[in-house]
């Protein structure tokens, strides 16, 4: 049985809408699941199995979540911050307009100097070369040790190489 929400509490509306994202999410991989062809081999797991299984983990969360917003058990939410937000959001597109042209190292250095700005670290002659570091060492990897083709720009061909 459920216990009544606290009287000073209202039941949570936001954790009932989450509850039923998950839901409906969770009900969607159960039933595409489902329509996967099951060749369970000799272990008797199929490739439809695992979707059918975090859709059913998916519709538990859901009815824990039901359970928790009618005890109110939730944190208050912080007021959202609408800057470190604009800071993500203008870094991704920038991202995602530029990579092509300017290549992976530094669209993710532009990526990575606004994420660390969204986080507030504002000193972008620290961010930009430790973002120009990082990026350069995972297209090195993705591109020479995986072989995976990442785009590449003036940079990458002036260190590895065209």
């Amino acid at each position: 049985m459920i216990p009544a929400p606290d009287k000073g509490r209202r039941p949570d509306r936001a954790a009932f809408i989450i509850a039923l994202a998950l839901a409906v999410i969770g009900a969607v991989l159960i039933w595409e699941g489902g329509r996967i062809p099951s060749k369970a081999g000799y272990s008797g797991v199929g490739s439809g199995d695992v979707p059918r299984l975090i859709g059913w983990v998916l519709v538990a969360l859901a009815g824990w979540t039901v359970v928790d917003g009618m005890r109110g058990g939730f944190e208050p939410r912080l007021k959202q911050q609408p800057v470190p937000l604009l800071w993500l959001l203008g870094g991704l597109i920038t991202l995602v307009a530029s990579i092509h042209t300017i290549g992976f190292a530094l669209a993710q250095t532009i990526l990575f100097a606004s994420a660390a700005a969204a986080f507030g670290e504002r000193r972008f002659h620290i961010s930009i070369p430790a973002g120009l570091v990082l990026a350069v060492v995972i297209y090195g990897v993705f591109d020479r040790i995986l072989q995976l083709n990442l785009p590449t720009g003036p940079l990458e061909t002036l260190i590895f190489g065209g």
